[in-house]
C-alpha cells in the first residue's frame, strides 16, 4: 500500500495534550509528525472522524496549539490531520522537523 501523505514523516518525541469537544485534556506524545499531521500514542483515543485540540510542547519551549482531525485510530493512539497554522507555529514546527531523521513508513 503506497504512502498518500503530502509531507514525509520524521520521527519526533513531544509531549502532546489534545481535547475533544469541552471534554477533559488527555495526554500522550508524538511517535512520528510531519507538516500536515502526526501519530498521538495515547491510552485515550480520540473517535475516528473526531475534531480535537491538540497542543504540542515542543523543546525550545514553544507551544503549538492546532485544530486537528482523528484520521485513522489503533489501540495505542491515533492519527491526526492538523488544519491551518500560523506563520509562527508553522515555523517553530517546520525546525523540529528539519531537525528530525525521517521515518520508515510502518506496514498496515
Amino acid at each position: 500500500m503506497a504512502d498518500k501523505r503530502r509531507y514525509p514523516r520524521k520521527v519526533v518525541r513531544v509531549r502532546v495534550k489534545f481535547q475533544v469537544g469541552t471534554g477533559a485534556w488527555a495526554e500522550g506524545y508524538s511517535r512520528d509528525m510531519s507538516l500536515g499531521g502526526m501519530f498521538v500514542v495515547t491510552n485515550a483515543p480520540a473517535p475516528f472522524g473526531g475534531a480535537v485540540l491538540v497542543v504540542l510542547h515542543l523543546d525550545s519551549g514553544h507551544e503549538i496549539t492546532v485544530q486537528s482531525t482523528v484520521r485513522w485510530t489503533e489501540p495505542d493512539g491515533m492519527g491526526v490531520q492538523f488544519a491551518m497554522m500560523g506563520a509562527r507555529d508553522t515555523h517553530a514546527l517546520t525546525q523540529v522537523l528539519l531537525a528530525a531523521p525521517i521515518s520508515v513508513p510502518e506496514p498496515r
